[in-house]
């Protein structure tokens, strides 16, 4: 198992460092490396990209700007980028939920985004998948039997998707307000949106990368 401490999952600015993502790569004052593979794999297949990203500029010609962020201002939250990340997983378990909020998050060009924020005491995806990707290019694409965030998580989303364990379909996105009541401690088949997370660790089960 891995276990890291984690500033910031997606795309986050570091002092000296440039962009970095705290979860693929080790976070510094030197230049990020990404984490050394676990030898050849089959490369797993990406999470279909979800509709409902908030704060993308239109496309050229379109003439359609973009949505205004929506929200109370998180001035704690770090500087992310977007689009979000695709992370999906076969379940996911919150233990601890303190809040379910809508708040807007700075981006690295100097604007804020919309984001659903969940705050817990831990957070534990199996079959864990995470996609980075820019508009265009290549894929990091990371896997592990289990990812497991421990200690003041803060997770922002901009659209979550899942099954509830009785079958109900639940789909949220970062623009409408979340539920009156809180969000069940366990949901399967969830793919998220995932624009950042904080947490005071990070524990991994056989993790592997590939560059896709």
């Amino acid at each position: 198992m891995l276990v890291v401490a984690l500033s910031g999952i997606g795309a986050a600015r570091v002092p000296g460092a440039g962009m970095c993502i705290p979860l693929l790569m080790q976070c510094g004052s030197g230049q990020p490396s990404p984490a050394p593979s676990q030898g050849p794999r089959p490369s797993p297949a990406p999470v279909a990209p979800l509709p409902g990203k908030i704060g993308l500029p239109p496309a050229p010609g379109s003439g359609t700007p973009p949505a205004p962020a929506i929200g109370v201002p998180d001035d704690g939250a770090p500087t992310f980028t977007l689009p979000a990340a695709q992370l999906g997983g076969s379940s996911i378990s919150i233990s601890g939920l303190h809040s379910v909020t809508v708040v807007t998050v700075p981006l690295a060009n100097g604007t804020r985004t919309t984001a659903l924020k969940i705050v817990a005491d831990g957070v534990t995806v199996k079959d864990f998948l995470l996609d980075v990707r820019k508009a265009t290019g290549p894929a990091l694409v990371t896997d592990a039997t289990t990812m497991q965030l421990t200690g003041n998580v803060q997770v922002y989303l901009d659209s979550l998707t899942a099954s509830l364990l009785d079958g109900t379909a639940l789909t949220l996105l970062a623009n409408t307000p979340p539920p009156g009541d809180e969000l069940p401690p366990t949901m399967l088949r969830v793919t998220l949106g995932l624009v950042g997370v904080t947490a005071n660790s990070i524990a991994f089960s056989a993790p592997h990368q590939s560059l896709n």
